[in-house]
């Protein structure tokens, strides 16, 4: 599998013949790359949740490349009525099988909507996490947080669903600070790998991932990769 990182919690996931987009937020402030060539090839995007710093840029994606788009009922719904017209709905706890993986639907601690201009929001379903799991013995499952707290029920999804790999939010306030995050990965997961995301984007939100990385320094058998917002990086099971 070959992951890239777009900042925020915008990531790449390459396995077979799929590509994954996951949070495709690629206009993030942080992200000065090709976006095209970003996006080239997409055969999936997969939500966690329906802010902006999330949906980004998915309906300009999925219209251009045809990609099917999957995540919570209400939210894909949503997007169809904005011109997607592949989508997959999900909800919590379920699971289906795609071209080249599975993806299953976890709980996340956060909230899910669109801003309206007048300053209220709209119900687009629930926040969710997403566990990838490719086809390919020798490829990874990845465990894509999105936005959450932390929750005991973790240690359940490391139990059920055995991700080797974890995209974790560690930029508080919205999110996991660096010390939540980093007892999570110690104490209800044996990631093989470890990747931050959901920091450095806003002002508001911690700026490096400099003490997730040093509180999970002493974890022996995983790894905590800081990838060059735009780096490609192999991963295996």
């Amino acid at each position: 599998m070959r992951i890239t990182w777009y900042g925020h919690s915008a990531f790449k996931l390459a396995f077979g013949s799929s590509v994954v987009l996951i949070d495709p937020f690629l206009e993030n402030g942080t992200f000065d790359g090709d976006k095209a060539k970003a996006v080239e090839g997409a055969t999936h995007i997969l939500l966690t949740h329906g802010h902006f710093d999330h949906v980004g840029e998915t309906v300009e994606i999925a219209k251009k490349t045809g990609a099917t788009v999957v995540g919570d009922f209400d939210l894909v719904q949503w997007l169809n009525a904005q011109g997607v017209e592949k989508i997959e709905p999900m909800n919590t706890g379920g699971s289906i099988k795609l071209d080249g993986f599975k993806i299953t639907m976890t709980q996340a601690l956060h909230s899910s909507g669109k801003l309206l201009d007048n300053g209220l929001s709209i119900y687009l379903g629930d926040p969710h996490g997403l566990i990838v799991a490719p086809d390919g013995e020798d490829e990874p499952v990845v465990y894509a947080m999105g936005d959450t707290g932390i929750f005991g029920d973790m240690k359940l999804i490391n139990e059920l669903y055995a991700p080797n790999i974890g995209l974790v939010p560690i930029g508080d306030r919205f999110t996991m600070g660096a010390k939540t995050a980093a007892y999570a990965c110690r104490h209800f997961f044996d990631f093989d790998l470890v990747v931050p995301c959901h920091y450095g984007t806003f002002p508001i939100i911690d700026p490096s991932a400099d003490r997730f990385v040093e509180l999970l320094e002493s974890l022996r058998g995983t790894t905590v990769k800081v990838p060059t917002i735009g780096e490609e990086f192999e991963a295996e099971s």
